[in-house]
């Protein structure tokens, strides 16, 4: 318990720092937040500790993970339903235990073999979400945060209470501290059920919808309700830049993914989009200046 209150006062301290940057993004439209998408994993096999620890040393802004429930119960970071992609295993998250999917490589297929004498676990093993707050927590300078929900599931509302329920234990299910600026966590979905649910549970949690097209209903820039960030594709971004605009002056903030090419990054800053989530972190800061 010492341990843990201890870990929430370190997230307290760069929550503090982080919502008062010395660069304003809801102001500045040529300073958008980049965010790490899987961590660094254009270099380091995608949701592995190693992945987070590069985006971290490369300077961004903010973190982006996926979660998934085990079938005891553990909030993962893993992409998609089945772990045949990212790992040497096959199967659903949903219908593995964590001891299950501890015994996976989930570094290989990116080209990180681990030696079979010295294998580096932070870039071959699964990644807990608790790990990877207690790695933010320790980050020792502010660090964001954001998570996504994956849906369909089998555990419908269990994810967004698990997820609420270990950032209550972190002292991360509340607003920015002070009231103002940023907040050191959002979540994310494409399911607007999904970020009900936690707008429910956390009203002061900042809530991003993503889209991958632009639904009749959502067309003039409205979200669904208790909804204040819009997560459009990069590709929603190419097509229709004007509707970038339209969130705007429907009082949004706007998170895009996944950035990655150079003139895609001059677009976003050209709309004034205030976070970048790309899985390049390093050169897109450096593009932008920041290096």
């Amino acid at each position: 318990m010492a341990a843990e209150a201890a870990r929430a006062g370190r997230w307290h301290h760069n929550a503090v720092t982080y919502a008062r940057p010395a660069r304003d993004i809801h102001s500045d439209p040529h300073s958008p937040f980049v965010v790490a998408h899987r961590g660094a994993s254009d270099e380091e096999p995608e949701h592995t500790l190693s992945a987070y620890r590069r985006a971290i040393e490369d300077g961004a802004d903010a973190l982006e993970c996926d979660v998934r429930l085990t079938a005891d119960g553990h909030l993962v970071c893993v992409h998609d339903r089945r772990v045949n992609r990212t790992s040497n295993g096959r199967g659903a998250v949903s219908s593995l235990e964590l001891s299950d999917l501890a015994t996976l490589d989930f570094g290989s297929w990116k080209g990180q073999a681990a030696d079979a004498e010295l294998p580096d676990r932070d870039s071959t093993s699964v990644l807990t979400l608790e790990r990877l707050l207690e790695l933010v927590a320790d980050a020792g300078r502010p660090i964001g945060l954001a998570i996504e929900t994956k849906h369909p599931t089998r555990w419908a509302g269990q994810v967004e209470d698990r997820l609420l329920a270990l950032l209550r234990r972190f002292g991360l299910d509340g607003g920015p501290p002070g009231g103002d600026g940023p907040a050191p966590v959002r979540v994310m979905s494409f399911s607007a059920r999904s970020l009900h649910r936690v707008h429910a549970g956390a009203p002061a949690l900042p809530t991003v919808y993503l889209m991958q097209f632009i639904s009749p209903r959502h067309r003039d820039g409205r979200l669904p309700a208790g909804v204040g960030i819009a997560g459009p594709s990069v590709r929603i971004v190419r097509n229709h830049p004007g509707y970038i605009a339209r969130l705007h002056r429907a009082g949004h903030r706007v998170h895009v993914w996944t950035v990655n090419e150079p003139e895609d990054v001059d677009l976003c800053v050209r709309l004034g989009v205030e976070a970048i989530i790309t899985n390049r972190p390093k050169q897109v800061l450096s593009q932008l200046g920041r290096r």
